[in-house]
């Protein structure tokens, strides 16, 4: 009658890579997905935080892997899909962490900062996503794509200036469900994590200029994310529990979407 539910979470002999991967929710997103099993290849601009990134995961007996690429780069996305391929196997579950945000009035917002967040937050989720089907999902007929959108994707702000930012992760959203429908038929999932406010390098300055006590209020449960919070959410979306489960976006914010709007 069904599968054991350890199984059903079990990553044992799959490929997950990780952009955005070297700290933050994609270091904490990677170390889910390698206790479950998976092999973790890591990437994102700077060798020195990859390296300290793929130490710790090594430390937890996950066997990591990292290739330092600029997500922003094409050619840069293929060499990381193609060099995955070649190091530690056929990608089966791609997380689309990487990247940015740039705060300036909409008035205001200079256009290589726009083009900057555009395309880290949205092309490049194209791409990795694409290259990453086309190399290993599509040729397996299954595949994983967790995309990272945001509460910021489902909402404007009245107070923070993140018009690049709060439009990309728009898009993430429908990206999500838009390559859901077409590439189902493959047996491809694609799915979207949209956290709430968890504390990161991207978030120090909203953080400390909003305070974390007031940022925490507006939610629900009275407290922003954590260490552990997106870890379950991941891995239900990687693995076989999550099969059925397709174009869909889990909002991980404490319920601050549900009061809030979005």
């Amino acid at each position: 009658m069904g599968t054991p539910i350890s199984k059903l979470f079990d990553l044992s002999g799959q490929v997950a890579l990780v952009t955005g991967g070297s700290r933050g929710l994609g270091l904490q997103m990677a170390e889910a997905l390698g206790e479950a099993g998976a092999k973790i290849m890591l990437t994102s601009r700077k060798a020195a935080d990859l390296e300290e990134a793929a130490a710790h995961l090594s430390e937890r007996g996950i066997d990591a892997r990292w290739i330092a690429a600029d997500a922003a780069d094409p050619a840069q996305i293929q060499k990381v899909v193609s060099e995955t391929l070649q190091r530690v196997g056929p990608i089966d579950i791609l997380v689309n962490n990487a990247g940015a945000t740039w705060g300036a009035p909409a008035e205001d917002y200079p256009l290589e900062a726009w083009d900057k967040v555009m395309n880290l937050n949205i092309r490049s989720l194209f791409l990795f996503a694409q290259a990453a089907a086309k190399a290993s999902m599509i040729p397996q007929r299954r595949g994983r794509i967790i995309n990272v959108a945001s509460i910021a994707g489902l909402g404007g702000s009245l107070d923070m200036k993140f018009i690049a930012y709060g439009t990309s992760k728009g898009a993430v959203v429908n990206f999500t469900r838009t390559l859901a429908a077409e590439w189902g038929p493959h047996g491809i999932t694609v799915n979207a994590l949209a956290p709430g406010f968890f504390p990161s390098k991207m978030t120090k300055g909203v953080l400390e200029h909003f305070g974390v006590d007031k940022l925490a209020a507006a939610a629900p449960l009275k407290r922003i994310g954590d260490d552990d919070d997106l870890k379950g959410a991941v891995l239900l979306l990687a693995s076989a529990a999550g099969k059925h489960i397709t174009g869909q976006i889990l909002a991980v914010d404490g319920g601050v979407s549900a009061v809030h709007g979005g």
